[in-house]
């Protein structure tokens, strides 16, 4: 016959209590990785920023920039090139030696030059003819991207969300399970709570500045909040204890209204009131508070 069976009442080893420990650790990581990982999940479902002519444009800045960077080493070094050919024409000049050689190298290294100006001057008519298309395109993809990322950040969230109270929701049903059955696996079942409950906790933290801004309620409301919640666990703890606590009375064989230590009468000595009834089906005694009679067993 199945009964119902309470955590406090089974009698758990260190060894229990350790593997359940230990499983409780392995299911965290394993929370905590598919946690994580969502959002890398999320990451790669999204389309890319901005439109195709939106990229192109900013791309075709790019390369103008890169393009201008490069020719403007190439005019630094050609204006060195020129200036060293320059000299040494001029040097030979002076000396009244021939400078047919260096006058051809002088004239070189000046044509060099020009082109250098020249690439130059088209690379920087390229970065102003692309500058504006660009900037508008870079301005779009910025907002396109906070958008995106927006979305990633609320869609990542809402599968957090659905992954914590799953196995919230797994976690108890798998505790309730174990209890009624009043099996030995019921350390799992609350290393199983315990690991939900602290990614629970893992999610309440990673998320709660984001929505809500805790301090802009003022500390007073902080205050009324977290006392409301205390009488609401104050008051379910009560409720469950005014289930469980007669039977376990009964069973350490005090009185269940009192707890008093029970003799041999039908009253308790320590409140007065009546410890054993007439069972309502054989009318045998029954003490007050048992799951079953004694006598017939009836419930």
């Amino acid at each position: 016959m199945i009964r119902t069976t309470d955590i406090e009442e089974l009698q758990t080893t260190k060894s229990e209590k350790l593997l359940a420990l230990v499983m409780a650790v392995f299911l965290l990581i394993g929370g905590i990785w598919t946690y994580q990982k969502l959002d890398s999940y999320v990451a790669d479902g999204i389309v890319q920023a901005g439109t195709p002519a939106d990229r192109a444009a900013v791309a075709r800045l790019d390369r103008a920039y890169t393009e201008s960077g490069r020719a403007e080493r190439a005019v630094g070094r050609a204006r060195v090139e020129l200036e060293l050919r320059r000299e040494a024409y001029r040097t030979a000049l002076d000396a009244g030696k021939p400078a047919d050689d260096l006058e051809r190298r002088y004239r070189e290294a000046e044509a060099e030059y020009a082109r250098a100006t020249s690439r130059a001057a088209a690379a920087r008519r390229e970065v102003a003819a692309a500058g504006p298309a660009a900037n508008a395109a870079r301005s779009r993809i910025q907002s396109d991207e906070e958008r995106i990322r927006n979305r990633q950040e609320l869609v990542t969230f809402l599968l957090r969300s659905a992954l914590v109270l799953a196995s919230f929701i797994a976690a108890l049903a798998v505790l309730a399970r174990l209890r009624n059955r009043g099996s030995r696996y019921l350390p799992l079942g609350a290393a199983f709570v315990a690991s939900a409950t602290i990614l629970a906790f893992v999610l309440a933290v990673d998320y709660l500045t984001d929505y809500l801004e805790p301090f802009d309620l003022g500390l007073l409301v902080l205050a009324l909040l977290g006392a409301a919640l205390t009488v609401w666990a104050f008051a379910s703890l009560q409720r469950y204890l005014a289930r469980r606590l007669p039977l376990r009375r009964v069973r350490r064989r005090q009185c269940p209204f009192c707890g008093f230590p029970l003799g041999t009468g039908s009253h308790c000595e320590g409140c007065g009131r009546e410890v054993i009834s007439s069972c309502a089906r054989c009318g045998g005694p029954r003490r007050v508070g048992s799951l079953r009679c004694s006598a017939c067993g009836a419930a």
